[in-house]
């Protein structure tokens, strides 16, 4: 039972790190983006 707790619990963190993994490249794109629009509103002014 307690092996079995512990198998979760791993496929649980290995999950939550991909989870955060993905969520921090959407968040980077989203900057880039952001970045890439404010250069070129300086680039027009």
């Amino acid at each position: 039972m307690i092996r079995a707790f512990m198998i979760v619990l791993a496929l649980f963190t290995l999950t939550a790190c991909e989870t955060a993994k993905g969520a921090g490249k959407d968040i980077e794109k989203a900057g880039d983006a952001i970045q890439g629009a404010a250069e070129d509103v300086q680039e027009n002014i």
